[in-house]
């Protein structure tokens, strides 16, 4: 294989992450390739994204566009970008004494790099209940911390009794009048986050509360849940409903090549964005093991990787 034909970089994902790699890459004359299903990342649904720095207010969708616009200004000699894509798989082999990166597109297109970055994210996992996907985005919603502010002083409810969920109930009782938390059964949040919360006088706890339905007229009203004790069904009336209940990180692809942990997201150095001891390997973003998941901090780990891979590919 000519060394001419492995690019120095891979970079997969088009969300903040992928897009923020992919420009660093390029100002720093790297021969890299950035492929991408679609532009965005999970915000593109998003009406009114509040907490993007340097722009008060933003959809998801010019987010977006923005993201591509920014990252079609350096396409060229040094960048290639190919859209519309997911990679199929990717391994490790070794050409000409030297370990690299093999990934395969789903068109069957064979790319070769010196190192990959992996940014393909994470899908928040759906609220599978009658009345989920008809208020989405109108009262029913996966972000407290993009879309919490809009719901000032209103009662709202919070599904999922793990860390995700009661931090995301911290976060709304800055800004509602009260925070319902329903858990499927014993809370496995932290003891101390629990303990704090349910000081709170406006926040409540509900467990062993399995979510049934979500009403509403042109926004959420209510929703009905099962007590799973007596199984009574019960209401609460509630203006906004807010879904943690997991992700599921986009990683099978990479699966034979990365550590994963138990959730199936990339286990990285959190110094450098590593994600392989042979140095071939990083990530940034909702793909990794990092304990906070927002755009801001997608944007900065991906820099903070590409500056890592800058680093060890012209030192190796």
């Amino acid at each position: 294989m000519q060394s001419e034909n492995i690019y120095d970089l891979i970079i997969v994902g088009g969300g903040p992450a992928g897009a923020s790699a992919a420009i660093y890459a390029a100002r720093k004359k790297l021969k890299s390739v950035l492929i991408l299903k679609e532009w965005g990342g999970q915000s593109v649904v998003s009406d009114d994204i509040q907490n993007w720095i340097g722009t008060p207010h933003i959809s998801g969708m010019e987010l977006s566009k923005n993201l591509q616009r920014h990252t079609e200004e350096y396409a060229g000699d040094c960048l290639s970008i190919k859209t519309g894509l997911y990679v199929k798989n990717a391994k490790t082999l070794t050409t000409d004494n030297q370990k690299i990166i093999e990934v395969t597109l789903e068109n069957g297109e064979v790319i070769n790099a010196r190192a990959l970055l992996v940014a393909t994210g994470s899908e928040r996992r759906k609220l599978d209940i009658p009345g989920a996907d008809v208020y989405e985005h109108k009262g029913l919603t996966y972000c407290a911390t993009c879309d919490g502010p809009m719901y000032s002083q209103m009662d709202v409810a919070v599904i999922g009794g793990g860390n995700a969920g009661f931090e995301s109930a911290a976060q709304l009782l800055a800004y509602c009048k009260s925070v319902t938390l329903l858990s499927r059964s014993s809370p496995r949040a932290d003891e101390i986050t629990i303990q704090k919360l349910q000081q709170n006088p406006n926040f409540k706890l509900i467990i062993n509360a399995v979510p049934k339905e979500i009403f509403g007229d042109k926004f959420v009203t209510s929703m009905t849940y099962t007590d799973t004790v007596t199984n009574e069904e019960k209401e609460l009336l509630v203006e906004g409903v807010f879904v943690e209940v997991g992700q599921v990180p986009a990683t099978s692809w990479v699966k034979d090549i990365v550590n994963l942990d138990e959730n199936n997201k990339i286990k990285i150095d959190p110094w450098t964005g590593r994600a392989s001891e042979d140095n071939l390997i990083w990530a940034a973003g909702d793909a990794t093991n990092i304990l906070y998941h927002q755009n801001n901090i997608a944007s900065g780990d991906a820099v903070k990787a590409l500056e890592d891979i800058y680093k060890t590919l012209k030192t190796k």
